[in-house]
């Protein structure tokens, strides 16, 4: 199963290994050559395959606690100064996707969403300290019962261009479902209130809408 935002991408490169392969067989004499340039374009094609799956779950809705938005590495548990919403310290978890992970961005929280905005910036490397404030970006936030108001954020990595962002304010929402898809490379970080119980830890491997990283 692919989600939706790979359509056109997983359509255009289909039809240029179609394309190519074509090509290749039929003016590529050399059969070493003409093997190997179908080997390449079938590993391509694989890897846009697996960047765009969306595999079913069985979410586990959990009203007391905070899910991860996306599958990753957890690259940073810190207390800070989240100067765009908030304008006071809060607890930062952040997860890294490498570009073999799933890339679904989904609600780490039910409720109503109270903020949401995208921001132009730069392609530093997800990791970089900086990239949270200075490449492109998409902050949205989700206002619970149990937790309060629990924002999100999208970062564009290196390698990627587009954020897709499917808040919009005002909106209710269901924990886990899909609030969006970043494309080749990025991180997203959720900042939560700093009497929140981390349980998750640096380095760990998370999935999105199953591991729970954070409690009452």
């Amino acid at each position: 199963m692919f989600h939706k935002e790979g359509n056109t991408i997983i359509l255009v490169a289909l039809s240029l290994c179609i394309a190519l392969a074509l090509i290749t067989q039929f003016y590529v004499s050399n059969e070493i050559l003409r093997y190997s340039v179908l080997g390449v374009l079938i590993v391509l094609l694989v890897l846009v395959l697996q960047f765009f799956r969306n595999p079913k779950r069985n979410f586990s809705i959990d009203p007391a606690s905070v899910l991860s938005p996306v599958d990753g590495k957890v690259v940073v548990i810190e207390e800070v100064f989240e100067k765009e919403y908030y304008n006071e310290k809060r607890l930062q978890i952040s997860v890294f996707m490498s570009p073999l992970n799933v890339h679904v961005t989904r609600y780490p929280l039910g409720g109503e969403v109270v903020y949401s905005k995208y921001h132009p910036g730069k392609y530093l490397v997800a990791w970089h300290p900086k990239s949270s404030e200075e490449n492109e970006r998409t902050t949205v936030v989700v206002r619970s019962e149990e937790f309060g108001d629990v924002l999100h954020r999208q970062i564009a990595g290196a390698l990627a261009r587009r954020i897709v962002n499917y808040a919009e304010t005002g909106q209710k929402v269901s924990q886990a479902s899909d609030s969006g898809f970043i494309k080749f490379g990025s991180r997203v970080d959720v900042f939560l209130p700093l009497d929140a119980k981390v349980k998750v830890g640096l380095n760990q491997k998370v999935n999105g809408g199953i591991t729970v990283l954070a409690s009452k």
